[in-house]
C-alpha cells in the first residue's frame, strides 16, 4: 500500500493518489486518518556526503532524529567523499524498499542513473542543499538562499577590512588593500551561487581600485577547492606566498574563504608564515561558513574573522516536512519555483535565511539559540 500512494504522488498527483489509495482499501497494513500509510511503514533513506565535517554529520543527526520523531524509518548513511559509495549507498537504499529519499549529493550530477531508478519505482528524491543537476527525477530542494550566502561572505571580508562598517554600510575609506579569492568545490552547484553573490558584492571595490586580487586568480576555475577540502585549500594558500608574497613578507590584508574547513588550512598557512597568530598581531582577513565550532572559537580568539550560519536543524526540519508531505499525498511547500535549474528541469525549492557571524554576535546567534554552548565555544570542541 505504501508503494502505490508513493508511487501515485510522483507520477499523476493527489487525486490520482486518492484513486490508488481507495484501490488499496482491502490491505491491511496500518493507515493513517486520511488513508496515507502510517508512518511506521515509511523508510526514508538519507544519503549524506562526509563524516569529515562536523556539518553534515549535524545535518545527518539532524534529519534522523527529526524522521523519527515523527515516526518514520530511517537509512542514513555517509559516504566519505567517494562519488562510487554514494551511488551504491542510493543504489541499497532503493533495493532495500525506501519509499522516500533525502539526498545531499557529493557530486551533483554522478546520480543519473539511481536517481532514474528511484522514479521508476515512484520514489520521491528531496535534494538537501546540493542541487542535484541533470535529471529530471528530482523532485525538491531544500537549501539556504546560496547567492545570498556569498553575499554575506564578501560583506564579511569589507567589514573585517574596514569597507562596511557594523550594519554593513559603507564607511567611505579609500585605502588599497590586497585580498585573494577561494571558492568551494567545482561539483558542487552551490558553489557558483556562492562565488557569484560574492564576486558581484566585491565588484566595485575591485573596479574602483581599492580592492586588488595579488595573484591575478579571479575566476572560479582557479579558486576552486576540490571537495572542499582544507588541505587543498592551505596548500594552494602556500603556493600563493611564495609565487605573490615573497614566502610570505608581501601584503595580504584578506582572504575570501567559503567554508569553515577550507578557512581553518589559510589560517595554518598564513600563521605558517609569519602574518601573525591573530588579526590583531597581523593575520589577514578569512572568512567562512557553517558555524564549525572550531572556527568558531577562532573568531572568538580573534583568529578568524567570519563564519555564515545556517543552521541546519532549520534545514533538516525543510527536508522532513518535505518528507512528510510526499507520505501523506501532498506536495512540498516551495518557496522558490524559479531559481534551481538543474540543466533538465526547474526543481522546485524551499530556501532558508543565513546570519553572519562575528565575535560580537557569537552569544545571540550560536549560543542562545542552543547551537554551541558556551563552554564548546570556549574549547573548539563539540560535546
Amino acid at each position: 500500500m505504501k508503494r502505490t500512494a508513493l508511487r501515485f504522488i510522483t507520477t499523476t498527483g493527489a487525486v490520482a493518489l486518492a484513486l490508488g489509495l481507495a484501490g488499496c482499501a482491502g490491505n491491511s497494513a496500518p493507515a493513517g486518518d486520511g488513508g496515507e500509510p502510517a508512518a511506521e511503514d515509511v523508510t526514508v533513506g538519507v544519503a549524506m556526503p562526509t563524516e569529515t565535517s562536523e556539518r553534515w554529520i549535524a545535518d545527518g543527526n539532524s534529519v534522523k532524529d527529526q524522521l523519527e520523531e515523527a515516526g518514520y524509518s530511517v537509512d542514513l548513511q555517509y559516504a566519505n567523499d567517494d562519488i562510487p559509495t554514494q551511488q551504491q549507498q542510493i543504489e541499497q537504499m532503493i533495493t532495500k524498499g525506501a519509499d522516500i529519499l533525502i539526498v545531499a549529493s557529493i557530486d551533483g550530477t554522478a546520480l543519473a542513473s539511481q536517481l532514474e531508478s528511484a522514479a521508476d519505482k515512484g520514489i520521491p528524491v528531496i535534494a538537501y542543499d546540493r542541487l542535484i543537476n541533470g535529471t529530471e527525477d528530482v523532485n525538491f530542494y531544500v537549501t539556504f538562499d546560496n547567492y545570498t550566502v556569498g553575499v554575506q561572505q564578501a560583506q564579511s571580508l569589507l567589514r573585517g577590512l574596514g569597507y562596511l562598517d557594523e550594519n554593513y554600510e559603507d564607511t567611505g575609506l579609500t585605502d588599497k588593500k590586497i585580498i585573494e579569492l577561494f571558492a568551494g568545490s567545482p561539483d558542487d552547484n552551490n558553489t557558483g551561487f556562492f562565488f557569484n553573490g560574492a564576486m558581484d558584492t566585491l565588484k566595485p571595490y575591485l573596479e574602483d581600485g581599492r580592492l586588488t586580487v595579488g595573484s591575478g586568480q579571479t575566476s572560479m576555475d582557479q579558486v576552486s577547492t576540490l571537495r572542499w577540502d582544507g588541505a587543498t585549500a592551505q596548500k594552494r594558500m602556500e603556493d600563493l606566498l611564495t609565487s605573490t608574497y615573497n614566502g610570505g613578507s608581501g601584503q595580504l590584508d584578506g582572504v575570501l574563504a567559503p567554508y569553515d574547513g577550507i578557512s581553518r588550512g589559510i589560517i595554518t598557512a598564513l600563521q605558517n608564515a609569519g602574518y601573525g597568530k591573530t588579526i590583531e598581531e597581523g593575520l589577514p582577513v578569512v572568512t567562512g561558513q557553517d558555524a564549525e565550532i572550531a572556527s568558531v572559537k577562532y573568531i572568538n580568539d580573534g583568529v578568524q574573522f567570519a563564519t555564515i550560519f545556517k543552521d541546519t536543524r532549520k534545514l533538516a526540519t525543510q527536508a522532513v516536512e518535505a518528507a512528510t508531505a510526499y507520505a501523506e499525498g501532498t506536495e512540498p511547500e516551495a518557496n522558490d519555483t524559479e531559481t534551481y535549474d538543474n540543466g533538465v528541469k526547474v526543481v522546485p525549492s524551499y530556501l532558508l535565511e543565513s546570519d553572519i557571524v562575528v565575535k560580537d554576535n557569537i552569544t545571540s546567534l550560536l549560543v542562545d539559540s542552543g547551537y554551541w554552548t558556551e563552554d564548546e565555544v570556549a574549547s573548539g570542541v563539540a560535546e
